[in-house]
């Protein structure tokens, strides 16, 4: 996309099987666009609003009928504006994984400190925060100031919420279907890692996504390490925001979430057209 501005910081993450994920970190031009473009979104869907609200009460006399309502009705106006403006971004992070209409365009991603999917309250937080980060005019100053000044590229709202804001770079791996359509290797799967255990209601899944899942894990061995455990990690992302599973952090490796969420699943649809 050409209005992706490249960036030369990483972010190094070490992965639980003590392998290292690299991220390229969100420039400050990334997030000026997205965030550009998200609040022109929040913009227009206020004016419609505006423009909705002012036909049925007679245009003429909005502007009098707001001025002498009252107070509890202004403050419910405030309330409402207020959820628009920070309801926008937390609720597209906690349903789009960590992206909103601007940062989907741009491909930037919310994700946790360790590399995991942020999870509802971490979007709530970071974003309730946003007030601080634009308090001081110019607009997004403090922001700025703490994105200069922190290691990671953060916001206010990213150091409490323990959050960071990545670049993806598809580069990094394989396409999925550079990976997926090569013919099967060994169509055996075994397991290789220690099971994880783990509690979630499989029954979100689809039957697509345990196919992804089964694809990764029957060619992974035609990959090298590095590229293997970076698409272990992109092919767990969504499985684990979706599900949110329950599972014991010091035991936990992608790989081996993967290999025991797919034997989970097909003994349990395994009498199932």
């Amino acid at each position: 996309m050409s209005a992706v501005i490249t960036s030369d910081e990483t972010l190094v993450i070490e992965t639980p099987e003590r392998v290292p994920l690299h991220f390229a970190l969100a420039s400050i031009g990334n997030r000026f666009i997205a965030c550009a473009i998200d609040h022109t979104i929040q913009i227009v869907t206020l004016m419609v609003v505006g423009i909705f609200f002012a036909i049925i009460s007679n245009a003429s006399s909005f502007g009098s009928t707001l001025m002498n309502a009252p107070k509890w009705v202004i403050a419910l106006l405030i309330v409402i504006q207020f959820v628009i403006f920070d309801g926008y971004f937390a609720v597209f992070e906690w349903l789009w994984s960590g992206q909103t209409p601007g940062k989907r365009w741009l491909k930037l991603r919310v994700i946790r400190e360790d590399g995991r999917p942020i999870s509802f309250f971490e979007a709530v937080v970071r974003n309730l925060l946003r007030v601080v980060d634009f308090l001081v005019p110019p607009f997004y100053s403090i922001g700025l100031i703490s994105v200069f000044a922190t290691e990671r590229d953060q916001r206010v709202g990213d150091l409490v919420a323990g959050t960071v804001v990545v670049r993806e770079r598809e580069a990094e791996a394989p396409a999925f279907a550079e990976v997926f359509a090569s013919p099967i290797s060994d169509a055996a799967l075994r397991r290789s890692f220690a099971p994880v255990a783990f509690t979630a209601n499989l029954d979100k899944l689809t039957e697509q996504e345990i196919t992804v899942v089964e694809s990764f894990l029957r060619r992974r061995w035609d990959l090298k390490d590095y590229p293997r455990q970076w698409m272990a990690w992109r092919v767990s992302m969504p499985i684990l925001f979706k599900l949110r599973p329950q599972y014991d952090l010091a035991t936990f490796t992608y790989e081996g979430f993967l290999e025991e969420l797919l034997h989970r699943y097909r003994e349990k649809h395994r009498f199932i057209d």
